[in-house]
């Protein structure tokens, strides 16, 4: 890097340059305790790319630290970018990038001049608009609702360090009476950072950096201004953040008219712990700005005002089976409930009939044509979802299909056919969306539609139930597995539905007349049981969002569920009477 000393209203302020300065400027401003070592894992990799500056905020690092609290005010923080770059980049515009209290600061400049009309898009991370948020607070603690009052205790409690900041002598004292040297085991055993290094000025940073909140906080909450940005805006959330709740962001498109919403299973220090994601994701939005065309997975995360309230705003669900029964009324529901919705069946029209519904609901809809027993279709699938639209959130892995038939009656062929779709199908959703929720670091969840056979063994029903038990068992063992990553994974067991399965359900050793016989009874006893589609979806849509292992829907998966756990020999005994029609 090569470093650069600026002067800021009578302050000496260090910065310094990665990078080719013919390129695009991006100028990246740390939060506290840190100084600008914090995005050297970040700034190596958009140097690649961009013209990179990095400078210590006044107080940390090698920049001069004022005594006066009132040194510290938020309209001197803003002088001090603008004095950064126009010793910089005179005259240039710049893409901005803010972390912590640095995201804090640069709000600021994000929405006033005289560097609102320079800054062509801002990266916002773990930083609300000081403004913004006395509104958020003042809004919710003026409203009635009990869940409103529930949010601004909550993080108040999460803010507690800010009280702690206040204190006279306390907080710049225990800088310098030995957190500096704790301060990388911090890291790394509460905020998952691998091996952070050592800050040499680690004392300094924080000792005089508890004055950025003295100088603002208490004005800017109490009087609140209202701020605008013109520039587009790409939120990043770490939604396992310690310091700044997720709620804090819920009305920020009142105040930004392009805003881009991405989340990562993360804690609050991801320039550290995560720093090759979110160098990707500004340059992609930076690379975006610049071109005037999106991608594919930005477009998705631009954030849609009328659908911010709903419980899934900004997830993506992927339904198998969505074409018809289960899978259609599943995909509308979490259409409704502010989800995108990746339509797939074998059948492309019918795929595409649920994603037209969808779209009616206001989701953003795809249909896709897939045979979920192929391997090489379904990472196909998997590919597209991770390229147009940045991954799955939710993935329910719903297609099957009927076979009845005792095991001497069923041919390899149908085995073959049956354990493609309703076994290989959930394993190809489960393995390739699981890592693909990984690697992006999701917190998602995936549903496996198992059935009330899973724990009903039945005579002429060996390859069906064997299928269906097969799944949730995989579920079982998925969920272990993931569970470190913050992954759900749940087996939703419905009982009889009137989903048109029935119709469609092979009988093996049965004529074609025997078997048209077989389908009309099946039909209509499923239609007499009157347990529609639509119920699954409310116990799919609950599982999402409570994380059951099992889910058992309605009296049939109850009773079989129970007499298999309690009653195993009458289950047995039960199992040798021929239930199909």
């Amino acid at each position: 890097m090569t470093p650069t000393t600026v002067n800021s209203q009578g302050i000496s302020l260090q910065a310094y340059t990665l990078g080719d300065p013919k390129k695009t400027p991006v100028v990246l401003v740390h939060g506290y305790p840190d100084n600008h070592s914090v995005w050297q894992p970040v700034a190596q990799q958009l140097a690649k790319h961009y013209f990179v500056i990095l400078y210590d905020v006044r107080g940390a690092g090698a920049s001069q630290a004022p005594r006066a609290q009132a040194d510290y005010r938020m309209k001197l923080l803003s002088a001090d970018l603008l004095a950064v770059v126009d010793t910089l980049i005179p005259g240039r515009g710049f893409h901005l990038v803010g972390h912590d209290w640095g995201s804090i600061q640069s709000w600021e400049s994000v929405t006033s001049e005289p560097l609102k009309s320079r800054i062509l898009s801002y990266t916002t991370i773990s930083g609300p608009c000081l403004d913004h948020m006395g509104h958020w607070m003042r809004e919710r603690t003026l409203n009635l609702s009990a869940s409103a009052k529930a949010k601004v205790f909550k993080q108040v409690l999460s803010s507690w360090y800010i009280g702690f900041f206040h204190l006279p002598v306390l907080a710049p004292s225990a800088w310098q009476g030995g957190l500096d040297k704790l301060w990388p085991q911090y890291l790394k055993h509460r905020e998952n950072v691998a091996e952070p290094d050592a800050n040499p000025t680690q004392g300094k940073d924080g000792k005089f950096g508890v004055q950025l909140y003295r100088a603002n906080f208490r004005n800017k909450l109490i009087n609140p201004e209202k701020r605008y940005a013109n520039c587009p805006v790409q939120l990043i959330v770490p939604t396992r953040d310690n310091y700044v709740g997720t709620q804090l962001f819920e009305d920020l498109h009142l105040w930004v008219e392009e805003l881009y919403r991405r989340d990562i299973n993360a804690n609050h220090w991801v320039p550290l712990s995560h720093p090759e994601r979110i160098a990707d994701w500004i340059h992609e939005f930076v690379s975006g700005v610049e071109k005037g065309t999106m991608s594919g997975a930005l477009q998705h995360a631009r954030v849609r005002p009328a659908r911010s309230a709903l419980p899934l705003n900004g997830k993506t669900a992927v339904v198998t089976g969505a074409g018809s029964g289960i899978g259609r009324a599943t995909a509308l529901r979490f259409a409704a409930q502010g989800a995108d919705l990746v339509c797939v069946d074998i059948d492309e029209d019918s795929a595409e009939g649920t994603a037209a519904k969808a779209r009616e609901l206001g989701a953003v809809a795809w249909s896709r044509k897939v045979d979920v027993g192929s391997a090489q279709a379904m990472q196909r699938l998997a590919n597209w979802v991770a390229k147009e639209l940045g991954g799955a959130d939710i993935v329910i892995n719903n297609a099957g299909i009927g076979m009845a038939g005792g095991v001497l009656d069923t041919s390899v062929k149908e085995w073959d056919r049956l354990l493609k779709v309703n076994l290989w199908g959930v394993i190809h959703g489960s393995r390739l969306f699981a890592q693909q929720m990984i690697d992006g670091h999701r917190h998602g969840h995936i549903i496996n539609v198992a059935s009330a056979a899973a724990f009903a063994p039945n005579r002429k029903l060996a390859a069906y139930s064997t299928s269906k038990a097969a799944v949730h068992m995989l579920s079982e063992c998925l969920r272990a597995e993931l569970a470190e990553h913050d992954i759900g994974v749940t087996a939703i067991c419905p009982g009889f539905v009137a989903t048109g399965i029935a119709n469609a359900t092979v009988y093996a050793g049965a004529s074609e007349e025997e078997q048209a016989e077989k389908r009309a009874k099946a039909d209509a006893l499923y239609k007499r049981r009157n347990f529609s589609p639509d119920d699954v979806a409310d116990a799919i849509l609950k599982a999402v969002l409570n994380n059951p292992a099992l889910s058992l829907v309605g009296a049939e998966a109850w009773s079989t569920r129970l007499l298999s756990r309690f009653a195993p020999s009458l289950s047995r005994r039960v199992a040798r009477i021929d239930l199909t029609p």
